[in-house]
């Protein structure tokens, strides 16, 4: 059994707001019973970015959107060789 406790997203986000609402990270450690460095990764995780459309990100989800465009690159790449295999052999 893993000595590790899992927490899920809403949980976490919810640490994070408290965070930002002015509660102290080792508040938040001392009264969730959540270690320093986890509750650190939470809010790097979920902070928030404000893009020019005035849309907003977490880190977390820029992160999965960086995953997405390099398996989406990949995938083009890939693509691409096969065209020209394909136009070689049409030839």
């Amino acid at each position: 059994m893993s000595k590790f406790k899992r927490y899920d997203d809403e949980f976490k986000k919810s640490l994070v707001d408290l965070h930002i609402a002015g509660k102290t990270q080792s508040d938040l450690c001392r009264d969730y019973g959540v270690s320093g460095s986890a509750l650190s990764k939470w809010v790097k995780q979920f902070s928030e970015v404000k893009l020019e459309d005035n849309s907003v990100l977490t880190a977390k989800q820029i992160q999965e959107l960086q995953k997405r465009n390099a398996q989406l690159e990949e995938e083009n790449l890939i693509l691409k060789k096969a065209s020209a295999i394909f136009m070689q052999n049409s030839k």
